[in-house]
C-alpha cells in the first residue's frame, strides 16, 4: 500500500502531462498460496473474475483518483508486459517509452518521476526551428 500511495502522489503531480492507469493482475502472495510475512491483506488465489474484481477494490481504495483496469483470468496483460508482480510503464503513441524493472526490487517510482520530469521539461522548452533560405 505504501507503493500505491507513492504512485498516487506521482499521478497527482503529473496529471497535467500524463494519464495514469493501474492494472490489477494476479495476486502475488495469495493467502492460500505463497504468503508473504508482511502481507497487508488476506486475499486468496483468484478462482474467477469476480474474485479478482473484489480484490482490485482494495487497490482502488489506495489510489481512488486513478483509473483501474483488471487483467483477464488468463493473465493476458501480465504476460504481455511481464508485469508479475508489479511493474511501471510509460506508453506514448502505442510505443513503450519507459519500462521499469520487475517488482518488487525493480519497482522504482524515482525512475518514473525522473523520466516524467525530463519529459515535462522538454514540453515546456521552446522548440528551435531552423529555416534555410
Amino acid at each position: 500500500m505504501a507503493r500505491l500511495r507513492s504512485f498516487q502522489r506521482l499521478a497527482a503531480h503529473f496529471v497535467d502531462i500524463a494519464d495514469f492507469l493501474l492494472v490489477y493482475i494476479e495476486e502475488a502472495h495469495p493467502s492460500d498460496g505463497w504468503v508473504s510475512s508482511d502481507a497487508a491483506y488476506n486475499i486468496p488465489k483468484h478462482q474467477c473474475l469476480q474474485d479478482r474484481l473484489r480484490a482490485a477494490q482494495l487497490m482502488r481504495e489506495g489510489a481512488p483518483n486513478c483509473p483501474l483496469a483488471v487483467d483477464t483470468m488468463d493473465n493476458a496483460s501480465s504476460a504481455a508486459y511481464g508485469a508479475y508482480f508489479e511493474r511501471l510503464y510509460i506508453i506514448q503513441e502505442e510505443k513503450v517509452m519507459y519500462q521499469g524493472g520487475r517488482g518488487p526490487e525493480g519497482y522504482k517510482i524515482s525512475e518514473l518521476r525522473s523520466w516524467l520530469d525530463q519529459y515535462k521539461t522538454r514540453l515546456q522548452s521552446p522548440s528551435t526551428v531552423v529555416i534555410q533560405v
